[in-house]
């Protein structure tokens, strides 16, 4: 039997994405952010919700344009303090000693140390309620070489990205190997 929990926020896994954005004085800033996801493949789009009430809310408004970086394991604490932290108040790539890229194809930085982003356009924007959803086209996916496996794509293994579990609010590293995906379903018979 099931127990009602009630309506919450509760999917599983969230992801741990860190917002690139410039502000008007053309600083970098970053924050993280874990309502977010992909959201169409053709134009390849992914979509973050944010509060008005962040700093990035109102650069990427003003920019129209963002990054999605994932930042692997090893970077815990940087993505913790990115979402702790306030772009008002502190420059998160001095504090942390990141390097803030910026980006040839948007008006947005990304984090060089951070294995995998993702350059997007904004292409629609939706208010929800508390948060408003950002639907950017992926316009580049950059990865480091040493994540990059076979038939030239990332590897999951090698990024080592994190997940956020919201109601414990706390970060887990991605599980072990279950099955290739469009063919373990295969072994079910009727």
């Amino acid at each position: 039997m099931k127990k009602s929990l009630g309506a919450k926020t509760l999917a599983y896994p969230t992801p741990v994405f860190v917002i690139g954005t410039y502000d008007n004085d053309n600083r970098p800033n970053v924050m993280t952010a874990s309502w977010a996801g992909i959201c169409c493949s053709k134009p390849p789009c992914m979509a973050v919700s944010l509060r008005k009430a962040t700093y990035t809310y109102g650069s990427l408004v003003e920019r129209q344009a963002f990054t999605i970086n994932i930042p692997s394991e090893s970077h815990v604490a940087e993505a913790d303090y990115f979402g702790i932290a306030s772009g008002r108040k502190a420059d998160k790539f001095e504090t942390t000693g990141l390097t803030p890229v910026r980006s040839d194809l948007v008006d947005a930085p990304y984090v060089k140390e951070f294995p995998l982003v993702m350059e997007c356009r904004l292409r629609h924007t939706l208010e929800i309620g508390l948060h408003t959803l950002f639907v950017g086209e992926i316009l580049d996916v950059k990865a480091d070489d040493d994540v990059i496996a076979l038939k030239g794509l990332p590897d999951i293994e090698k990024i080592r990205p994190m997940v956020f579990a919201p109601e414990t609010r706390s970060y887990h590293g991605i599980g072990a190997y279950l099955g290739k995906a469009f063919s373990i379903g295969n072994k079910i018979t009727t």
